[in-house]
């Protein structure tokens, strides 16, 4: 249950990606289903060899580079999918980075096993507690 509802997460982020951003075309809800389980796939196998491979130019640039990396892949998935395309550098580079803030934001809600959460904040009181 929690891959697939990661796999939706994913899935929207891309939708939004597409509706934010010029250079993202998706042909429809199936073009960026497919498009974010090729994109899960490559994140999963590509993204840690890349990583360690750019590892000095990731330092250097203080973890900047991480983007690129992120934007590469992005297009990868394009390549891959029919109905899903990303135009341009610039268009995958920012597309990646709004489709990792969704996505981050929205798996924030998913607990361990799988299920949404909702975060409830309170204030505790204590008696030592002391109000100007």
């Amino acid at each position: 249950m929690g891959i697939f509802l990661r796999w939706l997460i994913l899935t929207v982020a891309i939708m939004i990606a597409s509706y934010l951003i010029d250079g993202i075309r998706v042909g429809g809800f199936f073009s960026a289903f497919f498009a974010a389980a090729i994109l899960g796939v490559l994140n999963a196998f590509f993204r840690p060899i890349l990583l360690i491979l750019t590892l000095p130019l990731n330092i250097i640039s203080l973890g900047l580079f991480t983007f690129v990396i992120n934007a590469i892949l992005l297009m990868m998935a394009s390549g891959v999918i029919s109905g899903f395309e990303v135009s341009g550098f610039w268009s995958a580079v920012f597309g990646s980075l709004l489709i990792s803030l969704v996505s981050f934001i929205l798996t924030s809600f998913i607990n361990e096993h799988g299920r949404w959460e909702h975060i409830e904040i309170k204030r505790i009181e204590h008696k030592d507690d002391r109000y100007l």
